[in-house]
């Protein structure tokens, strides 16, 4: 008895084939592979490959810095609505904070002492993070749609303090805001408006250090509580699971690198007024998340580049932006709900060893974003 293979459970074998062949690997082996492709990404905007340049419509480095700026972007929200389940609508309100930290302490428009750019970077982390532990502590024994309001509500709070707060300066904002040390051969700084490649290694090596200090609270005893509390808050606190006080870190920690990536933009950008924190920002925020695959941070960081590029690279439809991830997103929901790429099962602080032992190959991705087991060979079904 013979049996047949269509071309569609072909191309999935392949693809379950080549993950688990990843899976399998080493973290040593994988870095191996890694390495040249991270080089590969930090010299993207020097070599401005004709096929993805954004010019002559737009600047590419500084194109690459906005992809790079969502996907720092793209990580915070990915703690607080992948990671822990808490839908975040109001995550612009964070970058918001973070941006104006850097405007009131580093442009000669502000009042207070002038710091240096370095300084004023964890200045805005500590910031926004407490703002996390103010907005957390009352909103977050909510749950849903209830959670979303609040935090949608935050969102707009901080962009109309901005325009009705006079120190604030509403509308007219904060110019001349500071930028990392350092020139070029001419005296000229290096950190300019203009010139977007620094911005972008500068972005790039944030983003490879928040991506480790993620991976690790992931494998921690913290990651594995947020997991429990994103696919069952109840059966998890009857587990003995605080729930309330690991929902406020994970607040605290995505509150922390929206602060950071909005403290960066205001650099780059070199200005700040109240029209640049709307909802629609904290909507495509989101959506580079859900796009990517919530709960997987490289799913995450392809929704961001998705988000963040495809405007930039194809100007004649930048304004129907909305519009089309909009569809996007509604066909992925229907078609895909997991996203481009599906969370990762991360229970488990040594959960790679502990999959080769027990079932012979690594970690799996979940067809649905929830914890998932395939059935084993000569299993029933």
């Amino acid at each position: 008895m013979t049996t047949t293979t269509t071309p569609a459970a072909a191309a999935t074998a392949r693809k379950h084939s080549l993950r688990e062949r990843w899976n399998n690997l080493s973290r040593v082996q994988q870095w191996v592979i890694l390495i040249p492709l991270v080089v590969l990404i930090y010299f993207l905007p020097v070599l401005n490959p004709p096929i993805i340049s954004t010019q002559p419509g737009y600047d590419f480095p500084i194109a690459m810095f906005e992809v790079a700026r969502y996907a720092l972007v793209a990580i915070g929200l990915n703690v607080v609505v992948g990671q822990a389940g808490l839908l975040d609508l109001g995550y612009v309100g964070f970058f918001a904070i973070g941006a104006y930290v850097m405007a009131l302490f580093t442009s000669p428009d502000s009042s207070l002492s002038h710091l240096p750019f370095l300084v004023v970077l964890p200045i805005a982390m500590v910031v926004t993070m407490i703002f996390g532990v103010i907005l957390g502590t009352p909103t977050l024994r909510l749950r849903g749609d209830y959670l979303a309001i609040v935090t949608l509500g935050f969102g707009e709070i901080v962009r109309l303090l901005a325009d009705n707060v006079g120190p604030l300066r509403g509308n007219s904002g904060f110019k001349e805001v500071g930028h990392p040390p350092g020139t070029n051969a001419d005296g000229s700084a290096l950190f300019n408006n203009s010139n977007g490649i620094p911005w972008y290694w500068l972005c790039v090596t944030l983003i490879i250090a928040v991506l480790f200090l993620v991976g690790n609270l992931e494998r921690s005893r913290v990651g594995r509580a947020w997991v429990a509390i994103r696919d069952d808050e109840d059966a998890a606190e009857i587990m003995g699971v605080p729930t309330f006080k690991f929902k406020i870190w994970a607040f605290i920690s995505g509150a922390a690198i929206g602060g950071l990536s909005g403290a960066l933009y205001a650099g780059q950008l070199g200005f700040v007024n109240n029209q640049k924190f709307d909802v629609v920002t904290s909507m495509l925020f989101l959506a580079a998340v859900i796009l990517g695959g919530s709960g997987n941070k490289v799913g995450v960081l392809l929704g961001a580049c998705v988000v963040a590029y495809v405007p930039l690279r194809f100007q004649a439809i930048a304004e129907y932006k909305y519009l089309i991830f909009g569809l996007a997103l509604i066909i992925l929901m229907i078609f895909r709900p997991q996203g481009l790429l599906g969370a990762r099962q991360r229970l488990l602080a040594y959960g790679r060893q502990a999959y080769q032992r027990l079932l012979g190959r690594g970690e799996q991705i979940s067809s649905d974003g929830a914890l998932q087991t395939e059935p084993t060979p000569g299993s029933k079904p």
